[in-house]
């Protein structure tokens, strides 16, 4: 696991603590994906295990999206869920909002080390290059904020499907060498942020990745197979309740 990204696999492994079968994508809203991994749509138990497995093997292994989609095709045929939506942007969805968010709750988690904060208490966001750029992100590159402003909260990227921004931490000093705006950020306005993406991933867990990472208590398979357990059990009783 040298060569890995650990608070990435911590925040995944929170997340596999617990499997939620869900219809719709706002079933699950904001912090609540910090603890939960869901899939849109997946609502069998064994289906939602399987691709928890396959977004585990990408992200542990840093598998392709074409490897993910081998993967993602053996679950549904396995299952035959019907999902919705063209295959192709199905399983990108999937992948790179499982990639990014765990990426981005990792980071955080790096972020808000308190060594770190004592010597670059000061965060900046950075647009992430796209060639087809957001405005609305643009205009927040190299804009340098205090760790500790509530701004964060809602700002932290990814700030929507697709969004390949990013935070650094800078001292005042390094700030002002990579041409830092220090201002006041104004109040979000409507289109600034996709619907469901002002939160900061990780937000609420980022003292137990850390905790995970120092105690080198990941262990990602055993983690997927007790939720797997859970998931079955708790499907087993709304069966139960149904037929009562």
């Amino acid at each position: 696991m040298a060569d890995q990204f650990l608070e990435q696999l911590a925040a995944l492994q929170i997340r596999l603590r617990k499997l939620v079968p869900t219809e719709r994508w706002t079933d699950i809203a904001r912090n609540a994906h910090d603890r939960a991994f869901v899939v849109a749509g997946a609502m069998k138990a064994d289906l939602l295990h399987d691709l928890a497995k396959a977004v585990t093997k990408a992200i542990e292994n840093g598998g392709t999206i074409e490897q993910f989609r081998q993967d993602f095709d053996r679950a549904v045929e396995r299952s035959g869920w019907a999902y919705k939506g063209e295959r192709n942007w199905r399983t990108r969805v999937i992948y790179s909002t499982n990639m990014s968010t765990t990426y981005a709750a990792g980071r955080l988690s790096q972020l808000r080390d308190p060594e770190l904060q004592q010597v670059a208490p000061y965060w900046m966001y950075r647009h992430g290059g796209s060639a087809d750029p957001r405005p609305e992100h643009l205009k927040w590159d190299k804009l340098v904020v205090r760790a500790d402003n509530p701004w964060w909260r809602i700002h932290y990227p990814p700030n929507g499907w697709g969004c390949s921004c990013y935070v650094i931490a800078v001292s005042r000093a390094s700030a002002e060498r990579l041409g830092g705006r220090f201002e006041e950020p104004e109040a979000t306005r409507p289109g600034d942020i996709d619907p469901g993406w002002d939160y900061a991933p990780g937000d609420n867990v980022s003292t137990e990745i850390r905790q995970l990472v120092q105690s080198k208590a990941i262990s990602l398979p055993d983690t997927l197979a007790q939720a797997f357990s859970a998931a079955m059990l708790a499907q087993l009783a709304a069966r139960l309740t149904e037929v009562k």
